[in-house]
């Protein structure tokens, strides 16, 4: 499935003026501050970022949920720790790299998945890092 960004410069979106507390309640400001627009604010290099929707819920620890998109940049070199969109033997996965010592490994953000180690002989393409998500609450 392929699914198009909107193009720099795009919807831009109303931001309120205050800050939303996530702990205890405050007067919210009456007034819009700014605006922002979700490609500038989520799309680095629009050239090599692409969305891919997850399946599955191998790292709902990562707050990564299905149906989430995650917006991946293919023209980051991948770090140890990052989740990144990674091809083994022909299949794709969301996993964080693991790459210690030149032994890479992919690491799910949910206990019920083990990792993935690579075999002598095994290919590991890394296709992108995940730079960000976009969540529905309510569908």
């Amino acid at each position: 499935m392929t699914i198009h960004c909107c193009q720099p410069g795009g919807l831009p979106l109303p931001v309120a003026g205050a800050p939303v507390r996530a702990g205890f309640p405050s007067p919210a400001d009456d007034y819009l501050d700014d605006t922002i627009s979700l490609d500038g604010y989520l799309i680095a290099d629009p050239a090599a970022t692409f969305l891919v929707r997850v399946r599955g819920d191998s790292m709902r620890g990562a707050g990564i949920d299905e149906g989430d998109l995650l917006v991946v940049d293919k023209g980051l070199t991948p770090n140890h720790g990052d989740i990144v969109i990674a091809v083994v033997d022909g299949e794709f996965t969301v996993k964080r790299l693991h790459n210690l010592r030149g032994r890479c490994a992919l690491i799910a953000d949910n206990p019920a998945y083990p990792p993935i180690t690579l075999h002598p002989g095994q290919e590991l393409q890394v296709w992108g890092v995940v730079t960000g998500a976009v969540k529905k609450f309510r569908r």
